[in-house]
């Protein structure tokens, strides 16, 4: 089952406010069981991370570290990824390896990556 994104605000605060939030060094992710066959994902960065370039990169980054680990994730989920100012520390920023570290972390800690 393909994701599809979080698209407005009253999606994003439904699960800030329902979900259950767990948070690492570069990533806070919440988890909202939304009853459906797939998963909905939205990434906020907020402009306290940095200018709308190293933005832009963090949102990409974990895009991509979601795409990749998508088919090992357990479905009917709403998930929202928040980028903490760590993720922009300079001079570039966080690269995806770190990245993908914290989202795999996050993604393990809340029971939702397969390992098989």
């Amino acid at each position: 089952m393909l994701s599809n994104s979080l698209k407005n605000t009253e999606q994003f605060q439904t699960v800030y406010r329902e979900g259950k939030s767990l948070a690492n060094r570069y990533l806070v992710m919440y988890l909202y069981e939304n009853h459906t066959d797939g998963n909905r994902v939205g990434i906020s960065v907020s402009k306290k991370v940095g200018n709308s370039v190293m933005r832009h990169r963090i949102t990409r980054l974990i895009r991509e570290s979601y795409r990749l680990i998508e088919e090992r994730l357990e479905t009917g989920f709403d998930i929202v990824v928040v980028a903490r100012g760590k993720a922009a520390d300079f001079p570039k920023g966080k690269g995806y390896e770190e990245i993908r570290e914290a989202f795999l972390n996050l993604a393990k800690r809340h029971h939702i990556y397969r390992d098989s």
